[in-house]
């Protein structure tokens, strides 16, 4: 399914109305129809307060006020804006609900406001919103959080379609009604947090508008992911299922690399060998079953030596057909020379995580991007917010601000740090994007909090990596990745709770998850 940003949705919105003849009043009667059989199969009859804006926000809770009242709920509206500043469509279905008998209360200001004890229908700004609420609406959205039953229309108000982000205050909603397309708001934190449950109904915006290519962003859904799992043919061997490498491991970290290559393995890969330092080998080799160990030449303090290079190349000549490095990788100088040697001259797939990704934050962020784009072969990068601070960096800023900020732009951070480094990016987080360097954006949906535990990235790495080396395309195995990764976390969280839950239980549950998509 597509996800737009506000400008997308309303051009959509016009070229329905304009070039197919579709009324306006049309679109917000069927808006206002939908959205109040949702509500009246969710609630019953009881006392309900329609808050409506002046703009077609308003109008269409001035049709939802009409098609309440007929389904038996005792309603009124109270419209916080002057008659003359209604939009025209507004200010139609306001003589509509007025004849129709709906008691409807004009309120400029909020004195005597009273919408306790009530059903809200938050119908006050819509997805037009570009600005910080402030005044008199900062407070009735406080009042309408001290509610317990509140359904928005089209996007909690206060919330920003275009990042989820809160413009001064925003409604916390338990349902919330959109129509066409799910806005990027819906999903990204905090805006998915506030919409309660989403339901997207069209109101009779055309198929080939909803799916045009001309929209960049999508969200990643299981019948799509269930139609790119690698099928398995009977007459196949560990051969056909690729040959991971995953390298990394240091002294006290020598867990990541071995739940990645746990999780490759879970994911269908044929062959997985881990490369770990030389001085390290005995503690891999207590540890590992299935896996191989490739022992690279270290630096005698269980780090990695450069030396170790010509030992991955001939990996990669012999039988490699992905590589993941950085799980558990400590950054220094010899490190930083292995990582940024295997962007320049890998001949297969490479997905750079962790330590690898701290090792590329050591260059200038001009020669971060360069060396990038010298890659001759698919590159996935898998930062979280911190590592993509350290990505963004340019000088000696506060980390924290940064971070803040990769937090606040997700979508567009992703965006633009992939077309300009020519990688393939996954931005880990809550709301998980993938963005592409021809500016395609997928959002992930699937996961939980549970999931903020040690190892967990090391696991989605293993995963990505396994369908890459499964012939699967880069941004595919991408998407795969993410959603049964989510899908994992989901399954664990049902049986250990969220509190309980380790990276290692995500591991043992990726069969299931691959079972259930």
């Amino acid at each position: 399914m597509k996800i737009v940003t506000s400008a997308e949705i309303r051009e959509i919105d016009r070229v329905t109305i304009e070039e197919l003849g579709i009324q306006s009043l049309v679109l917000m009667e069927r808006a206002g129809v939908i959205a109040a059989s949702h509500i009246s199969k969710k609630y019953l009859q009881q006392k309900t307060i329609v808050l409506c804006g002046g703009g077609n926000n308003g109008g269409d809770g001035l049709v939802i006020a009409r098609e309440l009242c007929n389904y038996g709920f005792d309603v009124k509206v109270i419209l916080l804006s002057p008659l003359d500043r209604l939009s025209p469509d507004c200010h139609s279905q306001y003589i509509i609900a007025r004849n129709f008998g709906i008691d409807i209360v004009v309120k400029t200001t909020i004195d005597d406001l009273d919408i306790k004890n009530a059903l809200i229908i938050d119908a006050l700004i819509g997805t037009g919103l570009n600005k910080p609420i402030k005044d008199g609406l900062l407070l009735v959205i406080e009042m309408i959080n001290h509610c317990n039953d509140v359904v928005s229309i089209d996007i909690p108000s206060g919330i920003s379609a275009d990042t989820g982000q809160m413009l001064g205050a925003a409604v916390i909603a338990k349902m919330t009604i959109t129509f066409g397309l799910p806005k990027i708001g819906h999903l990204i934190f905090p805006g998915r947090e506030h919409c309660g449950e989403l339901i997207v109904e069209n109101i009779g915006f055309p198929k080939r508008f909803l799916e045009t290519d001309k929209i960049k962003c999508e969200l990643i859904e299981k019948d799509y992911i269930k139609s790119i799992i690698p099928k398995r043919t009977i007459n196949s061997n560990k051969g056909n299922y690729g040959h991971a490498l995953i390298i990394g491991g240091t002294s006290g970290k020598t867990g990541a690399v071995i739940m990645a290559s746990r999780a490759s393995l879970k994911s269908g890969s044929g062959l997985v060998t881990i490369g770990v330092p030389n001085s390290l080998v005995n503690v891999y080799q207590g540890n590992v079953v299935e896996q191989m160990v490739l022992p690279l030449r270290d630096n005698g303090n269980g780090g990695f030596s450069k030396d170790c290079l010509d030992q991955i190349f001939e990996f990669i000549d012999r039988s490699g057909d992905v590589i993941v490095i950085g799980p558990g990788m400590g950054v220094d100088e010899q490190t930083i020379e292995i990582v940024t040697t295997l962007i320049r001259k890998s001949t297969i797939p490479l997905l750079i995580d962790a330590g690898g990704l701290n090792c590329i934050s050591t260059l200038k962020y001009e020669e971060r991007l360069e060396l990038l784009n010298s890659a001759k072969i698919p590159l996935i990068l898998t930062p979280h917010t911190g590592e993509m601070a350290r990505l963004l960096s340019k000088d000696n800023g506060d980390f924290k601000s940064l971070c803040a900020k990769v937090e606040a732009e997700r979508l567009d951070i992703s965006r633009k740090f992939s077309k300009d480094s020519g990688a393939i990016l996954v931005l880990k987080g809550a709301s998980t994007i993938i963005s592409t360097p021809n500016g395609n954006s997928y959002i992930n949906i699937t996961g939980n909090p549970g999931m903020a535990t040690a190892g967990s990235g090391d696991v989605l790495a293993g995963m990505i990596a396994s369908f890459l080396g499964q012939r699967v395309s880069p941004v595919e195995a991408a998407q795969i990745g993410v959603y049964l990764h989510g899908i994992s976390g989901d399954i664990a969280s049902e049986v250990k709770s969220m509190y309980s839950m380790t990276a290692t239980d995500l591991i043992e549950n990726i069969f299931m998850a691959i079972n259930k998509t």
